[in-house]
């Protein structure tokens, strides 16, 4: 009789330890491109004497989350390149062409996270693989946790923004014509997730 109820327990305990890992695995997200609630963009200086902003309308991709283990979290995302917008066509068609982003060559960027550390309540830095123009570096990106909860059509959201500094170079897109001032570009995404 013992030696049954020893291994009923056992069974128990094993099943409890299974639920409980199963609730607590990140829930999946997916980005909600539709209702114009995630950006890619960008900000990058005009000869030191303005700012040139854009933004990709083109992308997709998803995350997992657990605010109760937010070291668990991830990120991947695909960006259309030729989806670029700076509110000037002859301009885009530039930035797109063979002498900067070559979209017809690397029609795709994208982003694969690899760590999340938290800084503090709500925000911490992400790291990930970014693939831009045919070549992979590691980034590092501050991330801050907006909010989350129930929308008022019975889904579930939560949303994040996040900004980092990218060097121009380091994605063999040769910017030494112009100053060093424009070398950089600061990368700025938004992105509100449904979960699944």
């Amino acid at each position: 009789m013992f030696k049954k109820t020893a291994i009923a327990a056992a069974l128990g305990a094993s099943a409890l330890v299974t639920l409980s890992q199963a609730q607590a695995q990140a829930a999946e997200y997916v980005i909600d491109t539709e209702g114009q609630h995630a950006f890619v963009q960008f900000k990058i200086s005009h000869l030191g004497y303005s700012y040139i902003l854009g933004d990709f309308e083109e992308f997709s991709g998803g995350f997992s989350y657990d605010p109760e283990n937010v070291t668990d979290s991830s990120v991947n995302m695909t960006v259309d390149v030729s989806s670029l917008d700076t509110n000037h066509a002859e301009r885009d068609k530039h930035i797109l062409s063979g002498d900067f982003l070559d979209a017809s060559q690397y029609p795709e960027a994208t982003f694969e996270s690899t760590g999340f550390e938290s800084t503090g309540e709500g925000q911490g830095k992400l790291t990930g693989n970014l693939t831009l123009h045919g070549v992979t570096n590691e980034i590092t990106m501050d991330v801050k946790h907006i909010g989350g909860g129930e929308d008022p059509w019975g889904n579930y959201r939560q949303g994040f923004e996040g900004s980092t500094m990218l060097d121009l170079s380091n994605y063999d897109i040769d910017m030494s014509k112009f100053p060093p001032v424009m070398h950089e570009l600061e990368l700025y995404v938004v992105f509100e997730g449904i979960r699944q």
